[in-house]
């Protein structure tokens, strides 16, 4: 088998490791952008390796529907499609039917749906799911599953059971030896529900293993507990991946809670809206208080937008509709992104994760929230 996962370091609950795949070893914590069609959105793989991304993550559900799986296959697989020779991953397309798609149906075998770009009808089975998955050729799977609304009990019963069903499917039915299927933990808030989910999700013996339905309408108390309860159930020797969050207080709490694999669509998103993450939080350069700024986004970055240009020259992009400033923006969020989890992770292999954790969150201000929630009790121990 072409996977292995090696725990380099630990510090308390965070990891350092190395996951190799047969497209190259991700070195954890890992943070991974998002392309969802193939592409990092305003961000060429050049870019992309010049900011120190190593994994990407791709959409099975949105590849499917454009400009199809068999294509891509055709074409000689994802990686050589969008020419990234790095790992990729795909998640199974069943957050995307549940979230984007029209009209559905929902069954024991799968879920019928129709595409949100043309109203065509398409179905879409744990089997289905994997051989999109197969025909796209990613170094990492997910199997397929089901992302309820995490704090409605009824429907994360009801989904869980359904997930665990469709997994032992995916595992039963994927025959591709050079993919790793990573199984997803669902539960939603609760706890006796992730327990249940971690028990029958890990008994798969997969390579790998996601915890989902987070980050998708609870509170962050409510997602950082779900974490605390639910990483520990998780092997150690295995990767762990939390599906969706990628924001920077996010990647700290998740790290320091035992997380390896990161993906969120954050830094881009973001970067198309003009806004940019620094040290100190987000901030928004389309504000007229940047129009005559002659200082980067953040001194001290070495990213190509913060060693080349100004704030106001970006403001002036950003104001002036320029695909320019789409491109600047996120190279800048990315590497920020890239270098906070490249300290984390040399933090954790010399032991003082604690402090270069405490140190981040204590001048980081995330969105609507005014004071940093504190890290998981036994570093401070």
């Amino acid at each position: 088998m072409p996977f292995e996962f090696t725990l380099e370091a630990q510090d308390h609950s965070a990891r350092a490791g190395q996951f190799t795949t047969p497209h190259g070893t991700l070195r954890t914590p890992v943070f991974a952008p998002v392309g969802t069609q193939a592409t990092v959105k305003a961000a060429s793989p050049r870019d992309l390796r010049e900011v120190g991304a190593s994994l990407i993550l791709a959409n099975t559900y949105h590849l499917y529907l454009r400009p199809g799986d068999e294509l891509i296959r055709d074409m000689g697989g994802l990686h050589r499609f969008m020419a990234w020779d790095n790992p990729i991953l795909t998640d199974s397309g069943g957050f995307q039917v549940f979230s984007l798609a029209g009209i559905r149906r929902i069954d024991a075998d799968g879920v019928t749906f129709v595409s949100h770009i043309d109203g065509s009808k398409h179905r879409f089975t744990p089997e289905k799911s994997i051989d999109i998955q197969q025909n796209l050729g990613a170094d990492i799977i997910m199997a397929f599953d089901e992302c309820p609304i995490p704090d409605d009990r009824a429907s994360v019963e009801a989904a869980l059971e359904r997930t665990h069903a469709w997994a032992t499917r995916c595992k039963a039915y994927q025959s591709r030896p050079d993919q790793a299927l990573f199984g997803i933990v669902q539960g939603g808030i609760f706890e006796d529900l992730r327990r249940e989910s971690a028990a029958f999700i890990t008994g798969l013996d997969l390579p790998g293993y996601a915890i989902g339905g987070l980050a998708v309408g609870e509170t962050k108390p409510q997602m950082l507990a779900s974490l605390d309860f639910t990483v520990p159930l998780l092997p150690e020797d295995r990767p762990r991946y939390l599906m969706g969050v990628g924001s920077p207080e996010d990647l700290v709490h998740g790290v320091a809670r035992g997380i390896d694999i990161f993906d969120c669509v954050l830094p881009t998103r973001i970067a198309r809206n003009g806004a940019a993450l620094t040290r100190q939080g987000r901030i928004n350069l389309r504000n007229a208080k940047y129009s005559a700024s002659p200082e980067p986004i953040e001194p001290g970055c070495t990213c190509y937008a913060c060693a080349t240009f100004s704030k106001a020259y970006l403001r002036h992009l950003i104001k002036a509709d320029e695909i320019l400033a789409h491109n600047l923006l996120t190279l800048h969020n990315i590497h920020m992104l890239q270098t906070l989890m490249r300290e984390l992770r040399e933090a954790i292999l010399n032991g003082t994760f604690a402090e270069c954790a405490a140190a981040f969150l204590a001048t980081y201000r995330p969105v609507g929230q005014p004071d940093p929630l504190p890290l998981p009790a036994i570093f401070s121990r």
